[in-house]
């Protein structure tokens, strides 16, 4: 499908040049890449432990106050398509991510540079949302369906074609499927994270316990956890490792999203947005000031590194670098 496309601002600086004629809208320009699939197979056994605890508390209501169980269930189990829904969303936007509507001036900027980068990649640009953070930092961000949001000190201290490199990235997200599926596993995993804490506070407090209820219920579970760990081959331990592999997986997608931005023509421009960031926090995070005037620094522990869900912008900057030095 294609449709007539003009620049809506004819004073467009030369750093951000939009093309004109017709524009084709691709008729697939969404899906789910391998590191949102592996996502969603990661976060599978809090899902069925989820499914298990919404179960277990709608058949007990049922049994005492009479409503089919499986009304509620197939409630909760539908429930996950409401984050696509337009409204949904705003709600989503304005009370889970703490975002606004652009004013006036923001908004005029923002959906000039958002139409060029939906341009370049073919996408109908006016299907998403697009949204402001009240926040001192350069950030952007891609959530549930169609949420595409961005700092207001971005929008004040970045170039048009700055800020589309970073609108490309948060792009990427949405066309590998991060965003939906990063809200959906979320949602879906809730009430399993939420029957996991309670055990957790359940368990800080056994020791106020007598010595024979203590020892029941720590034998009782201990049986319990044996005979899963039987019946399913040792899997039942693998949630253990979710949250390192979860990571990893969150930081090859980042740069997925690197390279989409970068397939769009805004390696540079994304290169130089990173590059600024990094003048400006390596100081803070490499030393700090100490008596006499001596710096002690510090290195980031091995644990915070393997569940870090973002590469360091070496890493990122490293990727890019491959798509500058491509032949044009």
């Amino acid at each position: 499908m294609s449709i007539p496309y003009e620049s809506e601002n004819h004073h467009e600086p030369p750093d951000l040049s939009p093309r004109g004629g017709r524009v084709h809208i691709s008729a697939r320009h969404r899906g789910a890449d391998a590191t949102t699939l592996g996502s969603l197979a990661l976060q599978l056994p809090h899902v069925l432990m989820s499914l298990a605890v919404v179960f277990l508390v709608v058949y007990a209501v049922d049994a005492l106050f009479g409503p089919p169980w499986w009304i509620p269930l197939g409630g909760w189990a539908v429930s996950g398509a409401l984050v696509f829904n337009h409204r949904c969303e705003c709600l989503l936007a304005r009370w889970l991510f703490g975002l606004r509507y652009p004013t006036p001036e923001e908004g005029r900027k923002l959906k000039t540079v958002w139409r060029e980068v939906t341009v370049r990649a073919g996408v109908d640009g006016d299907s998403y949302q697009l949204w402001v953070e009240d926040s001192a930092g350069i950030n952007a961000m891609a959530a549930a369906g169609h949420i595409v949001g961005v700092t207001s000190h971005s929008l004040r201290t970045l170039t048009p074609a700055r800020l589309a490199g970073v609108l490309a990235h948060e792009l990427g997200h949405h066309a590998g499927g991060h965003a939906w599926a990063s809200l959906l596993t979320l949602w879906y995993s809730l009430p399993g994270r939420i029957a996991w804490q309670l055990l957790r506070w359940l368990a800080a407090r056994v020791d106020r316990l007598s010595v024979g209820a203590a020892a029941l219920l720590i034998g009782v579970l201990g049986a319990a956890v044996f005979a899963l760990a039987t019946a399913t081959y040792g899997l039942i331990f693998l949630p253990l490792a979710t949250p390192y592999l979860l990571a990893a997986l969150s930081r090859r997608s980042e740069l997925r999203a690197d390279e989409h931005a970068a397939g769009l023509g805004f390696a540079e421009q994304l290169s130089t947005v990173l590059r600024d960031d990094l003048d400006r926090t390596e100081p803070v995070r490499t030393g700090v000031a100490a008596k006499g005037g001596r710096v002690r620094f510090t290195k980031e522990g091995v644990i915070a590194r393997l569940l870090a869900s973002h590469p360091d912008v070496h890493t990122r900057l490293h990727h890019l670098q491959a798509h500058l030095e491509e032949p044009r």
